[in-house]
């Protein structure tokens, strides 16, 4: 039982570990909620707030770097090519350096329109040699082997030359022909303008070349040169080959006279120019020189006949 005491203590019920009696310093006043407290230090937390309380700068950086996958993976979207386009498909697979590059002015107008020395109307009446050379061969052609040096200076154009399949002609006589027509000071290399070299099948087969000069029979001009109207008389240039008529080769044109040696030299100069992107030109007047672009299979119209670029 508790008691006052005498000297201003009250006696308090015994608890073990405390003291038996407290002093009264002053009025007693009542002990805080400890709820109260809580509320006010720390009001309540949002779902967005106790995130960035708990996870720190990680949580502005796992948005960013979120947003940033996401950009780039519509951008691989967008930019991956459809595999149903047959474009996009083999600039994947089908980009390979040339080992041999073309020249910038390359002289192989594969695009350029097909040229000849004749329209259908324009075709003389077939010469009285005809049994001369093969009428018609197997339609096929192939390159004559081996190579040349390389002639002249300047901007190298390399050539192919091919005959056709079954016409009964050497074919290394005609690319030697060839050859020495090219590389004569007077052909297109004149002064440097440009060098020409011939290659072989390795070559052709590998696009390694800037032209072909192709010998086929009359029966096989509209095979290579298909809308031209050589009429099976004239040769012509169709895309990259100058395609030379074996009944040209074979007899020339009459007014040559019989100087088939000049002939030739003429028919590859001209067929080749055009390869080379060069156009049909007139005769300049009476009794000059025919210009070797001027179509003298047909006549020289005044001019005297002239087989070189440069004479």
């Amino acid at each position: 039982m508790s008691g006052r005491r005498t000297d201003g203590r009250v006696d308090l019920p015994s608890r073990p570990g405390r003291p038996r009696t407290r002093p009264r310093s002053g009025p007693l006043v009542a002990a805080p909620d400890p709820d109260r407290v809580r509320r006010r230090v720390r009001p309540a937390d949002g779902p967005v707030r106790g995130f960035v309380r708990r996870y720190g700068w990680r949580a502005y950086a796992i948005p960013l770097l979120t947003l940033a996958t996401l950009v780039a993976l519509v951008d691989v979207a967008v930019n991956q090519p459809a595999e149903s386009d047959p474009a996009a498909s083999s600039s994947r697979t089908t980009a390979v350096t040339p080992s041999v590059l073309p020249l910038p002015d390359d002289g192989r107008p594969s695009d350029a329109p097909a040229q000849g020395d004749a329209e259908p109307t324009g075709v003389p009446a077939p010469s009285a040699d005809a049994a001369t050379y093969v009428e018609r061969g197997a339609g096929s052609v192939s390159v004559v082997d081996g190579s040349s040096p390389v002639y002249g200076t300047g901007p190298l154009r390399r050539f192919v030359v091919e005959v056709e399949d079954g016409i009964e002609v050497d074919g290394a006589g005609f690319a030697e022909a060839v050859e020495e027509t090219l590389g004569d000071p007077r052909s297109w290399g004149s002064g440097g303008r440009m060098s020409f070299q011939r290659v072989g099948a390795e070559a052709a087969e590998a696009g390694e070349y800037e032209f072909r000069v192709s010998l086929v029979s009359p029966g096989s001009m509209e095979t290579y040169c298909p809308g031209v109207g050589t009429g099976g008389y004239t040769s012509c240039r169709y895309g990259e080959r100058a395609v030379i008529n074996l009944a040209r080769w074979a007899t020339a044109v009459p007014d040559y006279q019989g100087d088939v040696a000049t002939y030739r030299r003429y028919v590859v100069n001209h067929e080749v120019g055009h390869a080379l992107g060069n156009g049909h030109e007139d005769c300049p007047g009476a009794g000059q020189l025919a210009p070797v672009m001027q179509q003298q299979t047909l006549g020289l119209k005044g001019c005297t006949k002239n087989a070189w670029p440069y004479p």
